[in-house]
């Protein structure tokens, strides 16, 4: 098992090995793992921990099994294309041919990354609200939780386009913060938050059902938040 490293920190995807390649900012260059040239498993799709109509009424099956099955499906395909087409650059020395994949590798890997993280934060058991460690934080952090979730709803409805909200935890800071990405930009590689709990606006996750009432989705999510997976992760990255 390999990990995939943002902003110097490894975060496991699944039981394949993750992108072949890492920038250094000390000598501005690209590099690649001497692994990387010699062998590479294909990223795969992970399956979910619940059948696809399980979050309903609050996300319909429809929405589950496009956004999974398709969606998820083709940055993981797409992914895999431009790591070996990467992997050719590389063999062959092509610096420019290297840089133009640095988008494709971007989007994609954030695409899988990010969707990774998002279906393990939702669970049909979900909903509520945290509880130990993590609602302590939050409330240190934010006040309260009501106050938590209305400012991680407002910087998520607020996305302009495509993007994500997030919870993340700023561990040189060792606190909380709240933060939005566009694209599929990953958190962790954009701004060094280590994602906790993210919460996807691009409109195939919602608008089947929510049509263009963003508001809505974001009031209906908050049934299915899995607290238990996102204190986990607050837990690991503390330590």
């Amino acid at each position: 098992m390999v990990s995939v490293c943002f902003s110097g920190k490894a975060e496991v995807l699944n039981k394949t090995t993750p992108f072949c390649f890492f920038f250094s900012r000390s000598s501005a260059k690209l590099i690649a793992p001497l692994g990387c040239l010699v062998s590479r498993q294909k990223h795969t799709l992970p399956d979910l921990p619940y059948d696809y109509g399980a979050l309903e009424p609050h996300i319909n099956a429809e929405i589950m099994q496009l956004h999974h099955s398709k969606h998820h499906a083709t940055y993981v395909n797409n992914l895999n294309v431009a790591e070996e087409k990467y992997r050719e650059a590389l063999a062959k020395g092509d610096v420019t041919a290297q840089v133009s994949l640095q988008p494709a590798l971007k989007f994609n890997g954030g695409g899988h990354i990010n969707h990774t993280i998002f279906w393990t934060n939702l669970s049909p058991n979900g909903g509520g609200e945290p509880k130990g460690e993590l609602m302590e934080a939050i409330k240190r952090d934010f006040g309260s939780f009501a106050s938590f979730k209305e400012k991680l709803t407002a910087v998520s409805v607020g996305v302009q386009g495509s993007g994500w909200g997030w919870l993340g935890y700023n561990k040189e800071q060792g606190r909380l913060q709240i933060a939005a990405c566009a694209n599929q930009d990953p958190l962790q590689g954009t701004t060094g938050l280590i994602p906790l709990l993210g919460i996807d606006v691009w409109e195939h996750a919602y608008y089947l059902q929510y049509k263009n009432v963003r508001p809505d989705y974001l009031k209906a999510i908050w049934n299915v938040i899995n607290w238990e997976n996102v204190s986990s992760r607050y837990a690991t990255c503390k330590k």
